[in-house]
């Protein structure tokens, strides 16, 4: 019959069997780490497929595969959430009791063994820690979307934080917020609970992609329009320095050496007005002291570094 206990400890001996394969493939057939789990998952869920479809064909057995494959939320009985809420505990004790441990065994394996930290250890008792989280998902998001119920809030909160310890605790509140909105979407869409989760856990993940304060594209939008815009003002003040030296300095004549537009050239005199470093009486610029020191300044600066590239680094 169907037993909750033997299905719990069933996959967890299949998780920890998986895990050890991939570490014995990447350890001794010298393979990837992405090509060792993409052959012994594939491997595993193929014998899992198989060995659902061979159970259902017997008297009185009835295993829905797609409960498997997808999760079946509302067929989570009381057993279940007492269950999970015993592997939550258990895994979050275990993280706080070892987190010292799981942080250089993971990052500085070499410093972990100097320690006396046996890495081998804490490594498979990581994977069993893992093996528990993926069967408490079972039943929500199921086998599939479980893997992207672990990447995804995780890699978002990568992307939110340097700090491994605001990290776990970021992908954490991410996870729980991706389950609730999934849910409740799920129930207002009449659609599964388990895609919907993993939608809402993407959606996060963009999120963070685009407005990541350090790593987000749009502030490296911001950061590299600001460094051109720098780049720009400081050809400039440097071509005024040098035409105010040979000959009468206009604005037409700037605007063609720098290859700009009336508006791009006003907004550029406009600022280096304000930062002290030029006067503007109408159609005439002049270079303040503190204009041209920098100016000769960053000249300098140039030219050691374009003595430095032809001479040591061998460029033309």
């Amino acid at each position: 019959g169907h037993n909750f206990f033997a299905f719990f400890i069933g996959a967890v001996v299949a998780g920890f069997v998986a895990a050890v394969l991939i570490t014995w493939i990447q350890r001794n057939i010298k393979t990837k780490e992405d090509a060792a789990i993409g052959i012994v998952f594939t491997f595993m869920f193929a014998l899992g497929v198989i060995g659902i479809s061979w159970l259902t064909r017997q008297e009185g057995v009835h295993l829905d595969l797609k409960d498997f494959l997808f999760g079946n939320i509302l067929g989570i009985s009381d057993l279940d959430l007492v269950m999970t809420s015993m592997i939550t505990l258990f895994v979050v004790l275990c993280i706080l009791i070892f987190y010292r441990f799981f942080f250089v065994t993971t990052f500085q394996p070499m410093v972990a063994r100097t320690m006396g930290i046996k890495t081998g250890v804490i490594h498979y008792f990581l994977m069993l820690l893992l093996s528990f989280a993926v069967v408490a998902s079972l039943q929500s998001v199921g086998v599939i979307l479980v893997v992207a119920m672990l990447i995804i809030p995780a890699s978002a909160a990568q992307l939110l934080t340097h700090r491994l310890v605001h990290m776990v605790i970021l992908s954490s509140l991410l996870g729980l917020s991706s389950a609730v909105l999934g849910l409740f979407f799920a129930i207002l869409l009449g659609t599964a609970p388990g895609p919907a989760m993993t939608i809402c856990a993407t959606l996060f993940y963009i999120l963070a992609v685009v407005f990541s304060p350090k790593k987000g594209l749009l502030m490296k939008a911001i950061n590299k329009r600001r460094v051109r815009y720098q780049i720009l003002k400081e050809d400039a003040l440097k071509a005024i320095v040098r035409m105010h030296e040979v000959s009468e300095l206009s604005r037409e004549a700037l605007r063609e050496r720098l290859s700009l537009s009336n508006f791009r050239l006003r907004s550029v005199l406009n600022e280096l007005e304000k930062e002290g470093f030029v006067r503007l009486h109408g159609a005439e610029i002049q270079v303040s002291r503190k204009g041209s020191q920098t100016a000769y300044e960053m000249i300098r600066k140039h030219r050691l570094w374009e003595t430095f590239l032809v001479d040591r680094v061998g460029m033309r």
